[in-house]
């Protein structure tokens, strides 16, 4: 009997250590496979402006978090947002679109219009939600190449799996909260750990995967932790300014934690990060609010956003002198991750020109400024209030009469003429030098014609 089942034995064994040789040579195969694939974490700051960063040369907010993730990246200190308000913002990031082409320009339908309370009105959210679907999502295509996603902190479009994403935290609309982040809001100012668990089952998974962290910081409330108060209150002469400064460093500690994670998890070495923020903010010192010419305004401290890329296994720091967008994140990382590319998207792919350095060849970027209030839904131009390019050094802006229900005093419009501005000598937009560069001005109003067109019968320009 011992000899019948000595060579059965031997056989079995054999056929046991093959199985579990092919087992573990798939699970290696599929491992290189995900290690191709590099995880994207998408960092987007909530209403803070472009000089409030360590890294940009702010002499009292320290973001050292941030400061050493801009060091190690391809830095880009001229990068812009083409909308200055945080949904049509966000919108753009997820969709690869200009607010005009996605159809998101404001971020609520109008209250004027229609009473806030009614079923007419509700309809109205609903439908605006529902435009998402008409386009190919970020997270969506990453879906299609074996990703897991995940949503935290501000998003306005419904829940996390309405926007294509396969973890996040938003229950959405129609829940109650659900405008513009509910549940998602609470990342970062009550900890990391939805993110963290995510990712640790992602790696359990071996699973690439994509983090939106969105978290409402430094957004109002302006309520930091007392020992973040505490370190500023004395250093500035308002206490609204010094509470906006500990939320940017408060912003930056969550940054950190993330990284932490993501060392921690043993992943960082794998994982491209990306940075941005979705529209400016300069701090009223008198009021809770912002002050004028910043969020949802077209000028400088509404729309410069600093933009860099991080992955130091990959990517050699530089620091950049080019013009970029918003616009180029959704095809750049696309192509880092071989996700299937639409057809027709406005932004550059910028991923070779992060690799090997060479200058990006665009020289002009656009943008555009609605109305807070949606009139129309279907017609973006009743609400629109500015188009505007920047080539180098020069900036155009061309305002418009587009119905304003909410926040007027944002946009009193009151220079109707084109504003020109030369932001190599003058960053901060004082003086408008049109009349001294009428050459400049034609060729950059034809630009800005040629990349999004209105009709004269729907807007009317208000200047001559």
């Amino acid at each position: 009997m011992k000899n019948l089942s000595f060579p059965f034995t031997n056989r079995l064994r054999s056929i046991l250590l093959a199985t579990v040789a092919g087992i573990w040579m798939a699970a290696g195969l599929a491992h290189a496979a995900m290690s191709e694939k590099p995880n994207v974490v998408l960092i987007i700051s909530d209403d803070q402006s472009w000089t409030d960063y360590g890294f940009m040369g702010h002499e009292t907010i320290q973001t050292p978090h941030l400061d050493m993730l801009a060091k190690e990246s391809v830095l880009f200190r001229r990068g812009y947002v083409p909308t200055a308000l945080c949904r049509p913002s966000l919108m753009t990031l997820a969709t690869g679109l200009y607010a005009h082409q996605h159809g998101v320009t404001g971020n609520d339908p109008s209250r004027a219009r229609t009473d806030r309370d009614s079923p007419e009105y509700t309809q109205l959210r609903a439908e605006l939600i529902s435009f998402i679907k008409n386009h190919d999502t970020l997270q969506g295509l990453l879906g299609e190449q074996g990703y897991l996603s995940h949503q935290s902190g501000k998003w306005w479009e419904g829940s996390f799996q309405h926007g294509g994403f396969t973890h996040g935290m938003t229950r959405g609309f129609p829940e109650p909260g659900g405008r513009h982040g509910d549940d998602g809001l609470k990342i970062g100012r009550e900890g990391m750990k939805p993110i963290e668990d995510f990712v640790d089952l992602a790696v359990k998974e071996r699973k690439p995967f994509f983090i939106n962290y969105a978290p409402f910081l430094p957004h109002t409330p302006h309520n930091p932790p007392a020992r973040l108060f505490d370190k500023y209150k004395d250093k500035v002469d308002s206490p609204h300014v010094a509470r906006y400064y500990a939320m940017c460093e408060w912003f930056d500690e969550t940054c950190g934690q993330l990284v932490k994670i993501l060392e921690d998890k043993g992943v960082r070495d794998n994982t491209l990060i990306v940075y941005v923020c979705d529209n400016g903010w300069i701090q009223n010192p008198d009021a809770r609010g912002y002050a004028p010419r910043s969020k949802q305004t077209p000028y400088e401290a509404g729309i410069r956003q600093p933009i860099f890329f991080n992955w130091p296994a990959k990517l050699k720091p530089a620091d950049r002198e080019e013009l970029v967008s918003s616009i180029d994140l959704f095809p750049t990382i696309a192509k880092a991750t071989g996700a299937r590319m639409p057809k027709g998207l406005p932004g550059l792919d910028l991923w070779s020109n992060l690799q090997n350095g060479k200058e990006i060849k665009r020289k002009t970027i656009f943008g555009e400024g609605f109305a807070h209030d949606i009139a129309d839904l279907h017609n973006p131009q009743e609400t629109l209030l500015y188009r505007w390019a920047i080539e180098g050094r020069w900036k155009l802006l061309l305002t418009y009469d587009g119905e304003v229900a909410h926040y007027k005093t944002t946009h009193p419009r009151d220079e109707k003429r084109p504003q020109l501005f030369d932001l190599f000598k003058d960053p901060h937009e004082t003086e408008n030098v049109a009349g001294d560069h009428p050459d400049v001005v034609k060729r950059l109003v034809k630009k800005i014609d040629n990349w999004y067109p209105v009709t004269e019968r729907k807007v009317v320009r208000v200047f001559k």
